[in-house]
């Protein structure tokens, strides 16, 4: 009996520290898997490190709540989060499933619908009337019957956030605008966004709502295509919109035009309508790791900026850079 008791009462110490180490991680889907609260992440040393390998990242998940990663952060967003994708977890978290107007990061979407129907890019496209913003009235210097490639009317939208660019490049497509939209809503399904509905190119329409766990995905999505990756991290473009006139359209991301900012950015999309707020997704390396942002209704023209260099600082204070074994 004695024998019986000591072999099960290790067999019960070993479930219990086996449960003990077992991770805690969040899932790509948002929910978590149960495990300990605690999570070190080691990469290899430093020396292995200048071949390649990237500096560990020391995280603190937490069983409840949505901050994983010690430390305070106070961002001024009204949702956040923060993935690491060499981890594949969310590092932080603010009101991720939070389902809200998504505005001009719609034309992320927008972007990869056209690219998938491998339209000629080279077609040229003629601003028209049905490509007038008849929701907000907002402008543009795209006037009636500016003729651009396919090309460049996605390099405007995605770069400037050229409202009349993305109209005009669903009302392109095979089918129509129409069309357009249950292929955008279609592609949202294949990425398993379930809390995402689009109902037109822009953004425009505060019925194109997602939640920060959603454009996670569509972010990494989106950063699959070459084409995204250089439209939405370039700075400025000039475009001759007629014979001997040439417009300068810049990046609607200043991070982006700023030569200065610091920031390693792969991709990059600004938005903002007013039930929206000022909102900025965008995958970058920080401190030699890539991590996706998301920064959703920032109050204030420039909060979504301060939020990500916020970020950016918080993380670099995170790295462990001391050797690993």
């Amino acid at each position: 009996m004695r024998k019986v008791f000591l072999v099960r009462f290790a067999g019960c110490a070993l479930g219990v520290i086996a449960l003990l180490a077992a991770p805690f991680s969040t899932a790509a889907d948002g929910k978590s898997r149960a495990g300990k609260s605690r999570v070190t992440v080691k990469y290899p040393s430093k020396s292995a490190a200048r071949a390649g390998a990237r500096p560990r990242l020391v995280i603190h998940a937490k069983r409840h709540g949505e901050t994983f990663i010690a430390g305070e952060l106070n961002l001024k967003s009204s949702a956040a989060l923060v993935f690491d994708l060499d981890g594949g977890l969310a590092i932080y978290g603010k009101n991720t499933q939070n389902k809200t107007p998504i505005a001009s990061i719609t034309k992320l979407m927008t972007s990869m619908v056209v690219l998938d129907a491998n339209l000629p890019p080279e077609e040229t496209i003629y601003i028209d009337a049905a490509d007038y913003d008849s929701v907000k009235h907002t402008g543009s210097r795209l006037g009636m019957g500016t003729g651009l490639t396919r090309r460049e009317m996605l390099r405007l939208a995605l770069m400037s956030s050229e409202n009349r660019a993305a109209a005009s490049l669903s009302r392109a497509y095979p089918g129509g605008t129409a069309a357009f939209v249950v292929a955008m809503n279609r592609k949202a399904a294949e990425l398993t966004m379930h809390n995402t509905r689009f109902v037109d190119s822009t953004g425009l329409s505060s019925e194109n709502v997602s939640t920060a766990e959603d454009l996670v995905k569509m972010v990494r999505g989106a950063y699959e295509y070459a084409l995204i990756r250089e439209f939405t991290t370039t700075s400025a473009h000039e475009v001759e919109v007629s014979a001997g006139r040439s417009l300068q359209f810049r990046n609607s991301n200043g991070l982006v035009r700023d030569a200065k900012s610091n920031w390693e950015i792969g991709l990059s999309k600004t938005g903002y309508i007013s039930e929206a707020g000022r909102c900025l997704v965008m995958q970058a390396k920080i401190a030699a790791r890539p991590v996706i942002i998301i920064l959703l209704d920032s109050l204030g023209k420039q909060t979504r900026l301060a939020d990500a260099n916020r970020i950016k600082k918080w993380l670099e204070t995170k790295v462990d850079r001391k050797p690993v074994g």
